[in-house]
């Protein structure tokens, strides 16, 4: 797939004021400060179209960007550490389960996964939660270029074991780097087959 254009549409508080849903819809999530937003930034080709910030937790909403007039990206706010109140962090994850659970036209949930980690309890059982609810997803192992080959391969192993546990087969994975420019056209391939797919089921 080439990206052609990519714009922002808005932000949502919920799932009651996002964008009517007739268009595929191709979520982001992650911890925070996994690199949502430059990884974002990285697949449009856009710098500066998804905020980048130093401080955990600053996505919020949820945000649309509606790529090449088909089909919508969406920024989800991120899990974990935040600064903010934790009544308003569980606002937030409130509002993302209900879009997760019961947006009809999200086509796949990228998580996204810090390369530089251990697997996280959070990580795992937020995919189990995916897992339970029939929710497509994708794993993308972000910041590879922070990490030895030989350690990011430990690492996907650790997660494979872990969810091997409990998971019959393993989700499609990428590995990324928006420094080395490692994963872009991999991930956007998937994201065009799934649309393709959806277009001209089986």
């Amino acid at each position: 797939m080439i990206i052609r254009s990519a714009s922002f549409i808005g932000s949502s508080p919920s799932i009651r004021t996002c964008p009517a849903p007739v268009k595929p819809e191709f979520g982001f999530i992650g911890r925070s400060n996994v690199g949502k937003s430059s990884l974002i930034n990285f697949l449009t080709g856009r710098r500066g179209l998804a905020k980048i910030s130093g401080e955990p937790g600053r996505t919020r909403t949820i945000n649309h960007f509606l790529i090449n007039n088909s089909w919508y990206l969406v920024d989800l706010p991120g899990y974990g550490f935040a600064k903010a109140p934790i009544k308003i962090r569980e606002a937030w994850m409130r509002n993302v389960r209900e879009y997760i659970l019961k947006r009809e036209n999200l086509a796949c949930l990228f998580v996204l996964l810090d390369s530089r980690l251990n697997p996280q309890s959070s990580d795992l059982s937020f995919m189990e939660f995916l897992g339970r609810n029939q929710i497509p997803f994708a794993r993308v192992f972000t910041k590879s270029d922070k990490v030895i080959p030989d350690f990011l391969e430990k690492a996907i192993l650790k997660y494979n074991n872990e969810m091997l546990f409990i998971w019959g087969s393993l989700p499609h994975t990428f590995i990324s780097s928006t420094v080395r420019k490692t994963g872009r056209q991999e991930i956007l391939d998937f994201i065009g087959e799934t649309i393709n797919n959806l277009s001209n089921p089986v």
